[in-house]
């Protein structure tokens, strides 16, 4: 059973991290510890674009050519769903901001609704602990459960336990692409994370810790304790 300290307790939170991680892992963790929604960036892109509504239909029309979706128009995907009546009293932001530019965006539209950070949490972890952790990652077909061939594998090899689909390795968990995908958030994150620190907002919790004491990490970090 968690204790929130309502006075101390920090809610509006950028999860920042390397893929690998655990960030989508410990932010949902985290959202129901809050009682805040977890705000996945992948996620309500992929909502916006399937109700429809006008920014989702432009942020669409970048992904259909095979062009990134500006930033612009992410930060108005974005702030579209904080301003949503479950995000009150605060979310848990994973995926964005991923430049200094959609972090400042990020820091407008909030001022727009009378908003701010309140942190920016960075899941630290070694590269090689990653690439272990994402190579032997398998997924489902055909529901999405994910299994580890070492730490979490499934009961019949190849098939998902919760409903026998097949299980398969993604294309961005083979070890080259994971390395490269490493590359790149290095190259983006430092700036990012410096801009956090720069502003009196960033901690550091331990990733490469087994993952219940990563987690009491992040609960002590945002004023809830066990």
């Amino acid at each position: 059973m968690c204790f929130v300290n309502n006075k101390e307790t920090k809610r509006r939170i950028v999860l920042l991290g390397p893929p690998g991680a655990g960030k989508g892992t410990h932010a949902k963790d985290l959202g129901e510890a809050l009682r805040v929604p977890h705000v996945s960036t992948g996620d309500i892109l992929r909502e916006a674009v399937k109700q429809g509504t006008a920014v989702g239909l432009e942020a669409k029309s970048y992904m259909d050519k095979g062009e990134l979706v500006p930033d612009e128009v992410m930060a108005r995907v974005i702030l579209e769903r904080l301003r949503q009546k479950d995000c009150a009293q605060g979310f848990i932001l994973d995926g964005y901001p991923r430049t200094v530019h959609q972090a400042e965006l990020l820091k407008e539209g909030l001022k727009k609704v009378s908003a701010d950070l309140d942190v920016a949490i960075e899941i630290g972890a070694p590269a090689d602990l990653i690439v272990s952790r994402l190579a032997f990652r398998r997924v489902c077909r055909n529901c999405g459960a994910t299994y580890h061939l070492k730490n979490i594998p499934p009961k019949v090899e190849g098939r998902c336990d919760q409903c026998g689909g097949e299980l398969y390795q993604r294309s961005d968990d083979e070890e080259q692409t994971v390395r490269r995908r490493l590359q790149v958030y290095e190259e983006q994150s430092a700036l990012v994370i410096g801009y956090y620190r720069g502003q009196g907002l960033l901690t550091t919790v331990d990733g490469a810790l087994p993952r219940q004491k990563t987690y009491a990490q992040l609960l002590e970090m945002v004023g809830v304790f066990e």
